[in-house]
């Protein structure tokens, strides 16, 4: 029996560095979400921020309804909206819509709101975060699944006879709540029994806190009477891939560089992060080990990705989907190509597509000498059965043999003649 299959997909926040066209940073990345599609990816994911200059997509659902027209088959996703600046009625209604005009590959994910700025924007407490997704989140289940008409209020929104006009194409939405280091993101996914991104996965504090993170999600699940599911947690993972690992490392490293100096360090501050002068210093600190232990991405070949993943996948008990983040170390074209070979070696590799065609070459390699002389054999019986064409082969190999004698004789090795003319079927016999 086969057992499921891990999917894949991305993440983009985006963190696109200063200095660009924004409109057309806009175009590389919907370009970015149909070559997945044509990869053949499972998921994309695309974020709301309204601040730091680098994460510049402030409506995901826009933004994927764009991608929709020029994708097939990969599902599109919010990732996320962050609630406590919505009104919930709302979001539900652009989510229903992204549905229908997606075709139902519409996602939904939900966050507290990831940038602090943000919040200080709209004039919202961080201390209040968390609280408000929780609670805009239980409202917008109550819409999606069509409840009868009902009023709520809040201290910050309300809701009078509330019930939307359409529901969904999708009997079950796919839904997921933004998760960090924190338990809260696995407690209201535990709570509502819907899926989580495990976003801080690309930092090493994170890759450390996953092995403990998906308890929290039962633990939650088990006190409110829903279920949770591994196949519904999703895990983001850093990676650049090459042919070789020396292309990686040159191809990545400038631009991850200045991804972490100036925006992880200059711009957001994040806690941890510091100015390092050496970019290969810090291509060594964050790929050390790759997403095994002490770093926090992959930069190297496909099989360094397999392996990467096939511990993390023991390291946390399993998971789902594996989601790379989408970053700008290398160039576009670079880039576009790590994720053709993740499409074309790992994803076949970890989910055993390869395995049968493998077992096939071998079974024929085991048995080629017994197969050749039969298939000979078949084809000698009717040629011999054939008075003109018996005659027409004893030509081809008094042929066949003069030519062997004159390589034989400009060839001072031991080894036999090699015939490299590729003939379909089992071929002549040789003279």
């Amino acid at each position: 029996m086969r057992s499921p299959r891990l999917q894949f997909g991305t993440f983009l926040a985006p963190h696109h560095p200063l200095g660009e066209n924004p409109t057309l940073q806009f175009q590389s990345d919907l370009h970015l979400a149909a070559h997945l599609d044509r990869l053949g990816y499972d998921e994309f994911w695309c974020g709301e921020h309204h601040s730091s200059g680098w994460e510049m997509i402030a409506s995901p659902e826009m933004f994927l309804a764009a991608a929709g027209q020029l994708t097939h088959t990969i599902r599109l996703g919010t990732g996320v909206v962050s609630l406590p600046y919505h009104h919930p009625f709302n979001v539900a209604q652009r989510i229903v819509q992204l549905d229908h005009m997606t075709k139902g590959r519409a996602m939904f994910g939900s966050g507290p709101g990831a940038l602090p700025s943000d919040a200080r924007t709209m004039g919202i407490s961080p201390m209040l975060l968390r609280d408000r997704q929780d609670e805009a989140m239980g409202i917008i289940i109550r819409l999606l699944n069509g409840e009868e008409r009902f009023s709520y209020q809040s201290e910050w929104f309300e809701l009078h006879d509330a019930a939307l006009q359409i529901l969904p194409i999708q009997e079950r939405m796919p839904m997921a709540t933004a998760s960090s280091i924190s338990p809260s993101g696995m407690q209201l996914a535990g709570k509502y029994g819907i899926g989580v991104l495990s976003i801080a996965s690309t930092s090493a504090e994170g890759l450390q806190a996953l092995p403990t993170q998906w308890r929290f999600a039962e633990e939650a699940a088990q006190q409110h009477g829903t279920t949770v599911d591994r196949r519904d947690w999703r895990v983001l993972m850093s990676w650049h891939i090459a042919e070789t690992k020396e292309q990686a490392r040159r191809e990545a490293v400038h631009g991850l560089h200045r991804w972490h100096n100036e925006y992880n360090v200059r711009v957001l501050g994040r806690p941890g992060a510091v100015h390092v002068e050496d970019p290969w210093d810090l291509l060594d600190q964050v790929s050390e080990s790759g997403a095994e232990g002490g770093g926090a991405a992959v930069v190297g070949t496909p099989d360094d990705l397999v392996q990467a993943i096939e511990n993390l996948q023991k390291v946390t008990g399993g998971f789902g989907v594996v989601l790379g983040f989408a970053h700008d170390w290398a160039n576009r074209e670079n880039t576009l190509r790590s994720w053709d070979l993740v499409a074309r070696y790992v994803i076949p590799a970890l989910n055993g597509s390869i395995r049968p065609m493998q077992a096939s070459a071998d079974y024929v390699e085991a048995n080629k000498a017994e197969l050749i002389g039969g298939a000979s054999a078949a084809v000698m019986s009717k040629i011999m059965s054939h008075e003109g064409a018996a005659a027409a082969l004893a030509t081809t190999m008094a042929q066949m043999a003069e030519r062997q004698a004159a390589r034989q004789a400009k060839s001072t090795a031991d080894e036999p003649e090699n015939d490299p003319t590729f003939r379909p079927g089992a071929g002549l016999p040789r003279a």
